[in-house]
């Protein structure tokens, strides 16, 4: 029981971490609770995902698919304070110039969006949309499913990062100091496991999907964050907190993507 009431109290402590969904007042908070609750992540997207995905399931019974999704979308927006939203725009002002190590530390700090993050984060806002639209025109609730396992593998990936490559900013000035911390890789080995088992369910729902369309769409999949993971080594020596926001919105992506691939079109 007592293992329990401290998991608990660690999903909280990421709830309140990602969310702006309050905790109960009882919960309190501990530095190396922070560091723990990495393991509840995904499941906290999943919570983001489902929100997300009851709204646009919703919203379908009213009006047209892509304005379901759209309200789908801010939904999640709303839940999460746009948080991984902040790091996607600004890891792509930082990075996709030519800005040296340094340089990109610093413009990760700096508020303003340039032209770099504005484009990234237009473009994911517009691709997740359409491919919400999309799914919720061939069935909503293979839509909601497909919304649930992306915010959670999404999640996934971000703490995968976080175990395979060291922090790349000043600890000392990071926002989430524990965060800033090497992962431990049970903590890591059960976000990814929840991530994953978060997409069966929506995979066993699209009709018509077939087994090499399901391996290549996770394939596409572990493609995004190795591809990614090499980016962030080569540009920084590692991760920061913006990039794991942006690698956050890289999974929701390219599962959305997968989903959209996966079935009769």
């Amino acid at each position: 029981m007592a293992i329990l009431l401290h998991e608990l109290r660690l999903f909280f402590v990421a709830l309140q971490f990602l969310t702006r969904v309050p905790a109960p007042g009882r919960v309190g908070f501990e530095p190396q609770w922070l560091e723990a609750s990495v393991r509840h992540f995904p499941l906290v997207g999943a919570l983001v995902g489902a929100i997300g995905g009851a709204v646009g399931w919703g919203a379908q019974l009213v009006w047209p698919p892509a304005v379901a999704a759209a309200l789908a979308v801010a939904a999640t927006l709303w839940v999460t304070v746009a948080f991984h939203e902040d790091g996607l725009a600004d890891t792509f002002d930082a990075l996709l110039g030519a800005a040296p190590r340094d340089r990109a530390l610093t413009i990760m700090k700096d508020s303003r969006i340039g032209t770099y993050g504005a484009a990234a984060l237009c473009l994911s806002l517009l691709l997740r949309v359409l491919l919400l639209a999309e799914l919720l025109a061939r069935d909503p609730a293979l839509a909601a499913a497909a919304c649930i396992a992306a915010h959670a593998a999404g999640r996934a990936g971000a703490v995968a990062l976080m175990a395979l490559l060291p922090y790349a900013g000043d600890e000392a000035h990071a926002k989430a100091k524990p965060l800033a911390r090497a992962v431990r890789g049970g903590d890591a080995a059960w976000a990814c496991a929840f991530g994953a088992a978060a997409v069966v369910p929506g995979a066993a729902m699209t009709p018509g999907a077939s087994a090499a369309e399901f391996g290549g769409a996770a394939a596409g999949v572990g493609i995004v964050f190795v591809v990614l993971r090499a980016w962030l080594r080569r540009r920084l020596g590692g991760y920061t907190g913006d990039t794991l926001g942006a690698a956050e919105q890289f999974g929701e992506l390219a599962v959305l993507l997968a989903f959209a691939a996966m079935g009769p079109r």
